[in-house]
């Protein structure tokens, strides 16, 4: 095998659906630039209810600055499809959903249509990427969490990665790559972070290892997830304490520096290329190293000793 860098650090030729982009300060976004970067052709799905709202944006021209590459271009997206991942086929949407007035003027966006739609329209992908996840009781204790509320963050950050995969593996090359995002409340206790949501990641972690399997053996398709460390996106302010997180991270992770989208980009980049041929079932953590800390170094019970500071 071919193994040479220069040669296979590229995305040319590739296709990517990247499910879950809906603005353009997310992980979603950034990873889709860093694969158009590398050369790869970029689709996207985009929740229904602000589809319009991401469309328009696009359109108008909001989303010009942030689309400028590295070398000067710009990112292009080929399609955009509307998509809401917690439905697998149209059997499986409910009359309210049907007739809210969010969905009206769009069609086609359960899973399997998506899929569908995508295959239709370009025959065949590379490259699929979950940026997906939502918990509706997420700012409530696990002990205050309904079973409703549990299970609906299953639903839209777990299994959705399950469908997506399930649904787009009959349309991806052989040799293809997939990643989600998933987030270290999956193994450690990260008080806030609650509604279920610390368990759908934990499963989604599960899932990743035996999606790579299953994936693997099957169809020569590699599964792994990035474990990212906290951002200022719009969907993680709606969790309410993510300054709070980012300020932990830069008093305790090893690398003193607020984490950017970018960073997490350039990972998924990797990840998907052929310089990451051999590794799948892998959780890549991307977050400064902090969760490497075994303690919160900014404690009052470590004042006393002599812990090295940033000093830039």
């Amino acid at each position: 095998m071919d193994v040479f860098p220069g040669r296979n650090a590229n995305l040319m030729s590739k296709r990517a659906f990247i499910a879950g982009v809906a603005d353009d300060n997310g992980y979603g976004w950034a990873i889709a630039k860093s694969l158009a970067a590398a050369g790869a052709e970029i689709l996207v799905g985009t929740w229904v209810p602000v589809l319009n709202i991401f469309e328009t944006s696009l359109r108008r021209g909001k989303f010009d600055e942030s689309r400028v590459l590295p070398d000067g271009s710009v990112m292009e997206i080929s399609k955009v499809y509307p998509l809401d991942a917690v439905y697998d086929t149209p059997d499986d949407i409910p009359e309210d959903v049907k007739t809210n007035k969010r969905y009206t003027g769009s069609s086609k966006w359960t899973v399997q249509e998506v899929a569908e739609s995508v295959k239709q329209d370009f025959g065949s992908i590379d490259i699929l990427v979950h940026s997906l996840a939502n918990g509706p009781e997420v700012t409530k204790p696990l002990l205050e969490t309904s079973r409703r509320g549990y299970l609906a963050a299953i639903s839209a950050s777990s299994y959705s990665y399950v469908s997506l995969l399930k649904h787009f593996i009959p349309i991806m090359n052989p040799g293809g790559s997939s990643i989600s995002l998933t987030y270290i409340a999956s193994e450690r206790i990260i008080p806030g972070y609650g509604g279920g949501m610390s368990s759908a990641k934990a499963a989604l972690e599960s899932d990743t290892r035996v999606l790579a399997f299953e994936a693997g053996r099957k169809n020569k398709i590699r599964v792994n997830t990035i474990s990212a460390g906290p951002l200022r996106s719009r969907a993680a302010k709606a969790i309410g304490f993510i300054d709070t997180m980012i300020e932990y991270s830069l008093a305790n992770a090893p690398l003193q520096k607020e984490l950017s989208a970018e960073e997490v980009g350039n990972t998924a980049a990797f990840l998907v290329s052929p310089l990451a041929s051999a590794i799948t079932g892998a959780v890549l953590y991307v977050d400064n190293g902090l969760n490497a800390m075994g303690v919160g170094v900014d404690s009052p019970l470590f004042e006393d000793l002599d812990i090295p500071k940033d000093k830039h």
